[in-house]
């Protein structure tokens, strides 16, 4: 697997959910992740990074909470939210990026 560095130093922004298999709102959002990438295909790249599982990297970015979203485009966190979002919310930042 590509080293997380590479993964977000991309011209094409990068969502980053930080989430955790127990958690509720995490699960909820696992739909609303499908459908944005089908909508956004190639515009998007979406990767999940599990905190119980990654714990220096939940560290290095503060993730306080899950689900936690960042994006990133060419190795900047250029947004970040937590907690459920809705599609139309995430897709407006993406777009901002784009």
């Amino acid at each position: 697997m590509a080293k997380f560095s590479e993964i977000i130093n991309d011209q094409v922004p990068v969502l980053v959910d930080f989430y955790a298999t127990w958690c509720g709102p995490c699960q909820t959002m696992m739909p609303v992740l499908e459908q944005l990438k089908d909508d956004l295909k190639d515009g998007i790249k979406i990767i999940k990074v599990d905190v119980d599982k990654n714990k220096a990297l939940a560290t290095k970015f503060a993730v306080r909470g899950v689900p936690a979203f960042m994006i990133f485009k060419n190795g900047k966190q250029v947004w970040r939210g937590a907690g459920v979002q809705p599609l139309h919310s995430l897709k407006a930042e993406i777009v901002k990026y784009a």
